[in-house]
């Protein structure tokens, strides 16, 4: 099985000449053809070869949105706004089949309703030049600011008002990179959606109409990323159990049990391939105990100084998604309390997504980024490993492990 691997190119901001894909137009220079609108009533027409978004006094944000959806893809267009209007440009995005409650984090968390077929997903953002947000990705009527550039220089200032400003954005996996200017601004390790529509906004506005003006919209497509199972849920194949403990499959799930007051052995279940670059997502439920999801692992056998690998924490009480490297420098970052009870469900199952790429760990909780961090001194390679903790009694059960497989490279 092939786990997604991101060569160095990927990882920093650099395109060799002859590396870059062949770009095609999306946008014919002269009718709207391929594009539909959603939401809103401002107005777009194509004119000298631009398409051109005019605000309409009361509208909501308006968006005009690609027919076709798109998976992993190198994106190039200029935009020039009027310098009083917002704007951006959705990528892998979605319309709200039904009314839908989201949580918003802007300075607090705030839980709203959405209604049916309003617009949401990844934004690259077009502001002012004096925000400094402008290439920095925003989750459009979902959970807000993904990745807030605004107070990182160079990037703040590659954005200039009232002139033609070239973006870049490429998206492989659950890797989005965003240049304007050829300056390097959004760097983001995200996997809440691996494909969708592109859609041009048009902000909601109070005032005399105001024009964002998009043009050379081009796009070269890059394959599609999926997700792929690296456990069955009906077996132990491709796993290896180690120490104390129980495991068992119940309800297409791992089941590890303990109890100290029987046997203090702790275990492990562990996978019989080992990984370097990659990026894992599973499902875990557990009602009593502590416990942890290893990676860049050494088996337990081996009898060697030095680091053991990475652990993730699994504690209904205390730092979800908090990291650790056992066997060498501990706690490499605790989750603050507020933040813990913020995003972690008791007694009902949790999503946790690990992205490892070089020395780079984006951990995410239900949706939630809690770890994001480059860290030069850890291992780059080793297997994974569900934990028995036996200190304590036990209860945890793990679901729907899966790697993130990309075509592109």
């Amino acid at each position: 099985m092939r786990i997604i691997l991101l060569s160095t190119l990927a990882v920093t901001f650099a395109f060799a000449a002859d590396n870059t894909p062949k770009l095609k137009p999306i946008f014919d220079g002269k009718s709207l053809k391929g594009w539909r609108q959603c939401n809103g009533q401002a107005s777009y027409k194509a004119e000298n070869k631009m398409i051109v978004g005019s605000t309409a006094e009361g509208s909501p944000n308006s968006f005009l949105c690609s027919e076709k959806e798109y998976g992993d893809f190198l994106l190039e267009f200029e935009v020039n706004v009027d310098p009083e209007l917002n704007s951006g440009v959705q990528i892998r995005s979605h319309q709200y089949k039904g009314p839908t409650e989201v949580r918003t984090l802007n300075k607090e968390w705030v839980t709203r309703t959405q209604p049916a077929d309003r617009v949401y997903g990844y934004q690259v953002e077009i502001a002012t030049a004096e925000s400094g947000a402008s290439g920095g990705i925003y989750d459009e009527a979902r959970r807000g600011w993904v990745d807030n550039i605004s107070s990182k220089e160079p990037a703040r200032s590659a954005f200039k008002d009232k002139q033609w400003n070239k973006y870049r954005v490429r998206a492989v996996g659950d890797h989005m990179q965003v240049w304007i200017n050829g300056v390097p601004c959004a760097d983001l390790y995200d996997s809440m959606d691996q494909s969708g529509f592109i859609a041009l906004q048009v902000h909601a506005y109070k005032g005399p109409q105001r024009q964002v003006r998009f043009r050379n919209i081009m796009l070269a497509e890059l394959g599609h990323s999926a997700w792929k199972p690296i456990a069955d849920g009906k077996s132990f194949q491709g796993w290896e159990k180690f120490g104390g403990g129980d495991w068992a499959i119940q309800d297409g799930a791992f089941h590890a049990s303990a109890d100290p007051d029987k046997n203090k052995a702790g275990g492990y279940l562990l996978s019989k391939k080992g990984y370097s670059d990659f990026t894992l997502r599973y499902s875990y439920k557990i009602s009593s105990g502590n416990s942890g999801l290893f990676f860049r692992f050494n088996h337990p056998s081996q009898k060697i100084d030095g680091p053991r690998g990475y652990e993730v924490e699994i504690d209904p009480t205390r730092d979800a998604g908090g990291l650790q490297e056992v066997g060498r420098r501990g706690w490499l970052q605790h989750v603050e309390a507020e933040l813990h009870n913020a995003v972690y469900k008791k007694d009902t199952w949790n999503e946790m997504v690990i992205s490892a790429h070089g020395h780079r760990i984006v951990i995410h909780v239900n949706g939630v980024k809690i770890i994001d961090r480059d860290d030069a001194e850890g291992r780059l390679d080793g297997l994974l490993a569900l934990q028995i903790n036996a200190r304590y009694k036990l209860d945890v059960w793990f679901k729907n492990l899966e790697m993130l497989e990309s075509a592109s490279r």
